[in-house]
């Protein structure tokens, strides 16, 4: 079963083509950092632009590196939402495009679903990973916990109030004039950094929900800054990047061990702990939500960094995953700027 994955839901466009033995045939990406970087963030209509430019070669070349003709594959799936709208209309059209071009069944798939499969896909051969497991989704526009219990089927335990994680270390590299995107940046700069030098809140710690939330910290980092003589020397500014970086990883950490609980009172103690979603490909995150689960006698798995970020290949996984459960969608289907993972929060939405 070959599955032929188109992305575009922000600034990464991409094309990949995975098969159900979890092999990745192909798996292209243009990256539109340089068409963003002098706005500090991503410009919606420029990405819609450049998703236009760009989606058609990359088909050609994911089908060149598969050595696949297009008539060889079996479905077209592409991120049908969440997203910038303007380009998930633009990877949905041609989806829908080639799906009726070969007579092959087209599948939208929810960007966040794809995050979520991902550690299926990049399970060490001969383990896999079974359902239900726990899941941190981290990104740059979304950070919640779920239990993951199936294709389709999610359980909310708890979700950022306000900013997302992702969203939070851009913002803070922009303060620090360290660059965009701002999550490898403050990674990078907080290696040489003391994390003990500055203290800055934890916002939510030791509260028993497992909600994020992440503007209080901000606000505290840009306190901070006004207090300091400027600019900012560089070990002083390492030291703001790995104080920042310490406090959202122990936020990290405390709102996921009480999903944790959470998670135990429905599937029973064990089991395995996923992150996934941009910030995942954070070193000290990985490494911190490791040692938590260790801890907890659970098992700890995380897609490889490269499949962390919006990639095309998680697409491809999830519209597989879809397709051979007959999860198919119709060629009327309509992008859709928000899609939230968990029932409840899906059934809100449609009364709405």
């Amino acid at each position: 079963m070959l599955v032929l994955g188109i992305e575009t839901s922000c600034d990464e466009t991409g094309a990949a083509i995975v098969d159900d033995r979890r092999r990745i045939l192909a798996n292209v990406l243009h990256s539109q950092l340089a068409e963003h970087k002098a706005y500090g963030g991503v410009v919606p209509e420029i990405a819609a632009r450049a998703h236009l430019d760009h989606l058609d070669t990359l088909v050609r070349r994911a089908l060149a590196d598969a050595e696949l003709d297009l008539d060889a594959v079996d479905a077209v799936a592409a991120t049908g939402g969440p997203g910038l709208i303007g380009g998930v209309i633009v990877g949905v059209m041609t989806a829908k495009a080639l799906s009726a071009a070969i007579g092959k069944p087209f599948v939208a798939v929810n960007h966040l679903e794809a995050h979520a499969l991902t550690a299926r896909l990049a399970a060490p051969a001969g383990e896999g990973l079974e359902f239900p497991y726990l899941l941190l989704l981290a990104s740059g526009g979304h950070c919640q916990l779920l239990a993951v219990e199936g294709v389709s089927r999610y359980r909310k335990f708890g979700s950022t109030i306000d900013d997302a994680a992702g969203e939070a270390f851009d913002k803070a590299a922009a303060l620090l004039d360290l660059g965009f995107p701002g999550g490898p940046a403050i990674e990078h700069a907080a290696v040489s950094g003391d994390p003990a030098r500055f203290a800055l809140p934890r916002p939510m710690l030791g509260r028993p929900s497992a909600d994020f939330s992440f503007s209080g910290l901000k606000t505290a980092l840009r306190h901070t800054v006004a207090g300091l003589a400027l600019p900012l020397d560089a070990p002083t500014t390492a030291d703001l990047a790995a104080s920042y970086q310490a406090a959202v990883v122990e936020v990290l950490v405390d709102r996921t061990s009480n999903a944790m609980d959470m998670f135990a009172g429905i599937h029973g103690s064990g089991g395995t702990l996923v992150v996934a979603g941009g910030v995942a490909a954070n070193q000290a995150i990985r490494s911190a939500l490791a040692e938590l689960a260790g801890g907890r006698n659970m098992r700890f798995a995380a897609p490889p960094p490269a499949l962390c970020t919006d990639n095309a290949a998680m697409v491809a996984w999830a519209g597989l995953e879809r397709f051979r459960l007959g999860l198919t969608d119709g060629l009327d289907f309509a992008p859709r700027p928000r899609w939230p993972l968990d029932e409840a929060a899906a059934a809100q939405g449609a009364k709405a």
